[in-house]
């Protein structure tokens, strides 16, 4: 028997030789039907624009650049860009203009939501009016940035927004997360050239930011900030309610921290560490670590099944779960006020904080993180710069958005209150105005340049039942919908 397996093992040896020499002096065939170069099946298409001369004549304006607030102001745009702002007495409405009348409303930035979760489609299909986004611009959202959606659907609604085929906010995001735990979507990052490649492929499909998920080692969450760094591209990681983890990202130098850090108190140590960095702050406080969060106090705190604003634009199957049976408990078992109150200090000490709502009831929960930026002791100012000129300067955009000067895009949210006064009038939204058109936010009707009336959503429509295959994804890995 071992005479006969020496005798097997010396014919496979040999066999294996072989084929290797045989190898050798074979000639290497040509390919078949392998092109000279790759084959471009990309397409470009023009950005969506338009030349209406507008002026809103008469409102407030809060400009966002620094505390400056024009009690009796005018706003002048063409086309997409802002041309002029100024007191009304002072500045000229160009001829041919049309005049909006501003009287007792006040011009605030459009709200940039930086952690803004929702579905942009499902199995391949864009669809050519989304509630979710509707209802975002309803309620004065103009940009979003959503840190884990899913990488096919969310840029081709991005491009979509761009030329004009759809109604949406401005569109950016991570796309799918750089995941570290073991799943169908695993980003393994063991080497810095493993997170060039993560970086380079998600830069290449749209991204302006990666979602650092829960890579578990410190090193593989620096590979990734090297790697973003040499790409020049964001990095806001997932934070985890992983305490340490949280200050490590912030000595290393992320772009920004997402999610409240999960502790009840954070001390003179975190501030003096924090505030002296640029890493943002996004506290997320509709879904605050460690108990009752800001969604489920705003629930308990109103009548949201009877929203009107919000009932235009979200189907009933939506809203009525959590709204018509919300939480209850005593105000201060809220655990979000305590988180509002650690960004406070963190702004107090010299960081910055930037609004973002987690896809938490659609546009009216942005307003929600907002109300409660200012229970943590914000003041409506502070909260407001949170969800505008902040946001924008995290994302990067603040060269173009986050406040209402000369040059910038004309996103703005009229607003029948005073919310640097009132931050609970914030949501009193009459127009949104998103890259100088203007729509009526009661109906998200295209007012100028005029356009057809918005089509009925599939729930209003006679005789369709609800359609429960309608996606509500964003994205989301963890089955809870909380990032």
């Amino acid at each position: 028997e071992k005479d006969r397996k020496e005798k097997d093992r010396k014919e496979k040896d040999r066999k294996e030789k072989d084929r290797k020499e045989k190898d050798k002096k074979a000639k290497p065939k040509a390919a078949q039907n392998k092109p000279a170069r790759g084959v471009g099946i990309g397409f470009s298409t023009a950005t969506s624009n338009h030349s209406s001369l507008i002026a809103l004549v008469g409102a407030r304006i809060v400009t966002m650049v620094g505390d400056q607030v024009i009690e009796d102001g005018t706003v002048v745009w063409r086309g997409s860009r802002i041309i002029a702002v100024g007191p009304r007495t002072k500045v000229a409405i160009p001829k041919g203009a049309l005049e909006i009348a501003g009287k007792g409303l006040t011009a605030i930035p459009g709200l940039v939501d930086v952690h803004a979760h929702g579905a942009q489609g499902r199995d391949g299909i864009i669809p050519q009016q989304n509630w979710g986004n509707l209802a975002l611009l309803a309620f004065g959202v103009t940009t979003i940035h959503d840190p884990s959606n899913h990488t096919d659907t969310v840029f081709a609604a991005s491009e979509l927004q761009k030329a004009g085929r759809i109604v949406a906010p401005r569109l950016f995001s991570t796309g799918t997360i750089l995941y570290g735990a073991r799943a169908t979507i695993t980003a393994h990052v063991d080497s810095l050239d493993d997170a060039r490649g993560h970086i380079r492929r998600m830069k290449a499909v749209g991204a302006i930011s990666v979602k650092s998920y829960n890579q578990p080692r410190r090193d593989q969450r620096q590979q990734v900030l090297a790697a973003a760094r040499e790409f020049k591209m964001m990095v806001v990681p997932e934070g985890g309610a992983l305490f340490m983890h949280n200050m490590t990202q912030v000595v290393d130098g992320h772009t920004g921290i997402e999610h409240a850090i999960p502790i009840a108190k954070a001390y003179d140590d975190v501030m003096q560490l924090w505030g002296r960095t640029k890493v943002g702050f996004t506290p997320t406080l509709n879904v605050a670590y460690g108990g009752l969060s800001g969604e489920w106090y705003w629930y308990a705190h109103g009548r949201v099944d009877q929203h009107k604003r919000l009932a235009t634009f979200v189907p009933p199957r939506a809203i009525d779960p959590k709204a018509r049976r919300p939480r209850r408990a005593p105000k201060g078992e809220y655990n979000h006020i305590a988180a509002a109150k650690v960004a406070k200090r963190l702004l107090d000490a010299g960081g910055r904080v930037q609004l973002g709502a987690h896809g938490q009831r659609e546009g009216l929960g942005v307003h929600w993180e907002l109300w409660s930026l200012a229970q943590g002791g914000m003041s409506a100012m502070e909260a407001l710069r949170a969800a505008t000129l902040h946001g924008a300067a995290y994302v990067g955009l603040d060269g173009d958005i986050g406040s209402i000067e000369v040059g910038k895009l004309a996103d703005m949210a009229i607003v029948a209150g005073k919310p640097d006064q009132d931050i609970r009038s914030s949501e009193r939204v009459r127009y949104t105005i998103l890259g100088g058109r203007v729509y009526d936010a009661a109906t998200m009707n295209a007012r100028t340049p005029a356009g057809p009336a918005r089509p009925a959503l599939f729930w209003q429509r006679a005789g369709e039942p609800p359609a429960a295959a309608v996606s509500t994804q964003h994205g989301c890995v963890c089955g809870l919908g909380q990032h």
